[in-house]
């Protein structure tokens, strides 16, 4: 008797833990809180970010069947999800800017870069150089190419060197040929002769 005893009360154990079990099933199947949908969401949309890697990185940016620009980097990462889509590129960073007949009208040289496809934006970072095939040079520690305008800004400090001069200030907006800009505050000596 003692047996049959022992093994009613396992099965009503058991019953007891199977019910419990399905209550505790039922009531998390309930609606979230704002909170924990909130947190769910924020969990969800993390695991939708994708990144890509890249070591010695050679880039071409075609535009109507035509090279427009070539970049060349150490290391890359690209990351992308609803809110953005960057690559961040380590140097050295060079770049060829191409003319209309895929020559190099301008080069570009600095120890990081990010690029922003869908704004077409180049971001330079530390010790940025600017040369164009006409001699114009361009220093800077940060420098931000708008591709689709053809136009470079900073609010750094520049040095612009042409054959005939250089000039130096503070605040830059001009074209990649360097051949019309405008500095905010310049700043050095002229010499009149």
């Amino acid at each position: 008797m003692q047996v049959t005893d022992i093994l009613e009360q396992h099965n009503n154990l058991f019953s007891l833990f199977l019910c419990l079990l399905i209550i505790v099933g039922i009531s998390a199947c309930g609606d979230l809180s704002q909170e924990e949908s909130k947190q769910v969401n924020e969990a969800l949309r993390d695991s939708l970010t994708s990144s890509t890697e890249t070591w010695d990185m050679d880039m071409e940016i075609m535009e109507d069947g035509q090279k427009k620009v070539r970049l060349w980097g150490s290391y890359a990462a690209t990351y992308s999800n609803d809110d953005k889509n960057e690559t961040r590129i380590k140097g050295p960073v060079t770049v060829h800017v191409f003319d209309s007949v895929g020559a190099v009208k301008t080069k570009v040289f600095s120890n990081r870069a990010v690029y922003k496809p869908e704004d077409t934006i180049f971001e330079l970072f530390g010790d940025v150089q600017v040369e164009t095939r006409d001699n114009r040079h361009l220093d800077s520690e940060y420098l931000e190419w708008n591709q689709s305008t053809n136009n470079i800004s900073t609010p750094k400090f520049v040095i612009i060197k042409t054959p005939t001069d250089s000039i130096a200030g503070t605040g830059f907006e001009g074209d990649t040929d360097l051949v019309d800009y405008t500095i905010k505050e310049p700043k050095g000596r002229v010499i009149v002769d």
